[in-house]
């Protein structure tokens, strides 16, 4: 959780050069000023992972401006984390209604609306996260839909996958997205296809050792098994490895 966190607040630290959102009464520069301050120093706590203490900033930053649309969107996250989802929902919209073309924001009250359960809201905001040419990262809200969709219709999360994948073909995330939906429906080579793609790009993870490790065995390489074995406990070794 402490990695996720501190991804999705990589995009609100350039969120906050904003100066104003829509709909937004200005207020004096000094007030503004202190409540970027503290956001900024909020969200770098947060990703460090002392939570406590980007909470007190980010308090402290909404008593200087509690129309600062950044200061939002980064509480919406940190509640989410402690599992307050009114409060979390709360602020997201907050921050949505004060700058509503904030692409980061946008995908992160996606990601927790999914995460809800409430699939339908939050396929159309990554939908449109990812058309939207100011967010630097289209293949990561299509992933993101694709995830999202994927319990209920797979055959639509494949496509938002390869939309992903057609936007950065070496972009891990949708490569292992793939890879597990070719393991799903058992078709080995595929998986293995995808993961050796998904490692070039990126390191490895447990995750991906552990689905090649899958797709080895089902297709009897024995050797190449014991390589994975043998890379997951030197790699991993908290990782139960199955038998």
């Amino acid at each position: 959780m402490k990695r996720l966190i501190a991804v999705l607040l990589l995009g609100l630290l350039s969120a906050c050069v904003t100066e104003y959102g829509a709909g937004e009464k200005p207020v004096e520069p000094n007030f503004r000023e202190a409540a970027r301050a503290n956001t900024q120093l909020g969200i770098e706590y947060a990703r460090k992972g002392q939570f406590d203490l980007a909470m007190e900033k980010l308090k402290r930053a909404l008593e200087q401006d509690s129309g600062y649309a950044p200061t939002h969107g980064a509480l919406a996250l940190l509640y989410a984390k402690r599992g307050e989802e009114a409060l979390a929902e709360q602020h997201y919209r907050r921050a949505l209604s004060l700058d509503p073309k904030e692409p980061f924001t946008r995908n992160n009250f996606a990601v927790f609306q999914c995460g809800r359960g409430k699939v339908r809201e939050g396929e159309h905001l990554l939908l449109e996260t990812a058309n939207d040419r100011s967010y630097g990262a289209p293949e990561a809200a299509w992933t993101n839909a694709g995830i999202c969709v994927r319990r209920n219709d797979p055959a639509k999360a494949e496509r938002y996958f390869r939309e992903a994948l057609n936007a950065n073909p070496n972009y891990p995330d949708a490569l292992l997205e793939m890879a597990v939906l070719a393991a799903q429906n058992q078709d080995w080579l595929r998986v293995r296809a995808f993961i050796q793609r998904r490692d070039r790009a990126a390191p490895a993870t447990a995750q991906s050792l552990l689905l090649a490790l899958q797709a080895e065995r089902s297709l009897d390489d024995r050797a190449a098994a014991s390589q994975l074995e043998l890379r997951l406990r030197n790699e991993f070794p908290e990782v139960a490895i199955p038998r």
